[in-house]
């Protein structure tokens, strides 16, 4: 798997990883497609000035954006196609009725390429394996043979164009290596920032276990303070009265004011004591 050429997604620059991933090494650069994109958007521009350079339609054409590429790195099919033309490879749409009127397996092409809205990637076989080298994956995801119908099945009905690649691919080194040797993929890989998000969501977890540690601990103290207060109160009513012992008010009011006295003696000899510590 190491010697499979896979560019990983920076921006939206996917035209450019599936070309690259595609033909198994760094053949074109941004600038390489925008040279094309540029090139597309003159031959454009001049097949509209045959109509008339004072035209409307050519007025609003030279007010439209360009079609072959944007400021974020999106390139059109025009552009793949152009610059597939170079390396004498050629796209035929996988589900247009000429090509199904071949009814050849899928499994015997060399490669293909999906598009769906603003996603470009590639399916190319290497050796004797499939491999799907989508750019937003963590590294190329071996696809069986008899997965391969059902991928690119499952692709069309999400809305993905797909089309086949005809021509001979340049040599790589993968393909000298698959050529005598299978691979064998224990792990799928997964696409590129869920293995951010799930340590996140598992740090999250471990976050509220121990907020929920620390509520739980301080509820228990805070019943732990209630009882003791409730015990205290409870001695407290104890020591002012004897068992099966009657006391008039004024009794029980010299009672009150000798347990008070004796509270307040404590306080100041505990603070007395306290603060000859901390001199001592």
């Amino acid at each position: 798997m190491d010697s499979i050429f896979h560019e990983k997604q920076e921006g939206s620059l996917c035209a450019q990883h599936c070309l690259n991933n595609l033909l198994q090494g760094e053949y074109f650069t941004p600038v390489d497609l925008s040279s094309i994109a540029h090139q597309l958007d003159e031959e454009e521009r001049m097949r509209m000035a045959e109509g008339g350079m004072a035209s409307e339609e050519y007025r609003t054409f030279l007010q439209q954006p360009s079609g072959n590429m944007d400021d974020s790195g999106f390139f059109s099919i025009q552009v793949i196609s152009n610059a597939l033309r170079v390396w004498g490879l050629e796209l035929i749409l996988f589900n247009s009725r000429e090509y199904q009127s071949l009814m050849i397996n899928p499994i015997n092409e060399k490669a293909f390429i999906c598009n769906y809205k603003e996603h470009w990637f590639t399916i190319r076989k290497l050796g004797q394996q499939w491999f799907n080298l989508n750019s937003l994956l963590t590294g190329p995801e071996l696809i069986s043979d008899t997965y391969l119908a059902l991928f690119l099945a499952q692709l069309q009905q999400e809305g993905y164009s797909i089309f086949v690649i005809r021509g001979n691919l340049p040599e790589c080194e993968a393909e000298q290596i698959l050529a005598f040797m299978r691979v064998q993929q224990q792990q799928r890989p997964r696409l590129i920032g869920e293995e951010e998000a799930q340590t996140t969501r598992v740090y999250s977890v471990v976050d509220e276990d121990e907020e929920l540690k620390r509520a739980l601990a301080l509820s228990r103290q805070e019943i732990d303070v209630e009882d003791e207060e409730a015990d205290l109160r409870r001695a407290i009513q104890l020591s002012m009265q004897g068992p099966n012992e009657t006391l008039t008010a004024e009794e029980l009011r010299k009672r009150r004011q000798a347990y008070f006295d004796r509270c307040v003696l404590a306080v100041y000899l505990f603070v007395y004591l306290d603060f000859n510590w901390i001199c001592f």
